[in-house]
């Protein structure tokens, strides 16, 4: 049986120097950090990462704020609500929650918030920045996996990688960021021929597919570190991986569980990288 990675104590510990960082800052420069969260529509899983959201920054000492609006909204409102958070001085991170309705533009919408308080690491300058090794913001899941990976004590360079997913929120962005840690990558998809062959000689294997039980035991090679991303509700009504977690686990070095594996660290990164806006706003 592999060591399990406690993605929730990870991610409590992270809270807990984040929560230290930002009565720091509120001591020597008088800035509390600020997040405001917006929400367009009511899809029941977004209106619970917006409630823990707000949760967590009340947890770590931060201004929070919601806007929460109807499914109706128009882009041009939307527009016009970031247009002025990002000449808010109170407010240091603007994330929209995803998805948005059909009829307003992802892109648009992304493109609008001020890179500099992008804390979702999703504009443009940022994902450019990620491909060049100089992000201001990383997007927070797989930050918060290269953080479980760091603190489990794991050595990527050299170690051969494989990302399941080509997703612009998990897949592509692991796969710089491993690369950035001198692992060798290779990045698989539903166009990938015999999945199997390839997942088999991973070191490292990331799985973001939105399948559940996708990744076998015969699909894992001995010793393997496995990353499972993925977050899906069985018919009764328990949430599992894409990895078939009780036979993998028992070839495996390491392993996260779904629930408390990356899960919990997303919302922890996103804590850490407004921390680091907020620092940022002291020099600009």
């Amino acid at each position: 049986m592999g060591s399990i990675i406690d993605g929730n104590k990870i991610a409590q510990d992270i809270r807990n120097e984040v929560r230290k960082g930002a009565q720091e800052l509120k001591e020597q420069q008088g800035i509390i950090p600020g997040l405001a969260v917006v929400l367009v529509g009511d899809d029941p899983a977004s209106q619970v990462y917006v409630g823990r959201k707000a949760k967590a920054c009340a947890e770590v000492g931060f201004l929070s704020r919601e806007y929460q609006l109807p499914a109706e909204t128009e882009e041009k409102k939307l527009l016009k609500i970031i247009k002025k958070l990002n000449k808010d001085d109170l407010v240091h991170g603007i994330l929209v929650q995803l998805p948005l309705p059909k009829h307003i533009s992802t892109e648009t919408i992304i493109a609008a918030i001020d890179p500099c308080k992008d804390v979702d690491g999703f504009h443009p300058v940022n994902v450019g920045g990620l491909v060049t090794g100089t992000p201001l913001f990383v997007p927070c899941t797989p930050r918060g996996i290269m953080e479980l990976i760091s603190r489990s004590g794991i050595e990527l360079a050299g170690k051969e990688a494989v990302v399941v997913g080509r997703s612009n929120i998990v897949g592509k962005p692991m796969a710089l960021l491993l690369l950035a840690q001198n692992a060798t990558v290779t990045m698989c998809h539903s166009k990938t021929k015999d999945l199997a062959a390839v997942t088999g000689r991973a070191d490292v294997l990331v799985a973001a597919i939105g399948k559940p039980h996708m990744i076998k035991a015969n699909m894992v090679k001995d010793g393997a570190i496995v990353i499972d991303v993925g977050v899906n509700r069985l018919e009764n009504g328990k949430l599992a991986g894409d990895v078939a977690f009780e036979e993998v686990a028992a070839k495996a070095s390491f392993i996260t569980p779904v629930p408390g594996g990356v899960g919990p660290m997303t919302i922890a990164m996103l804590m850490k990288n407004t921390l680091e806006a907020a620092r940022r706003s002291v020099n600009s």
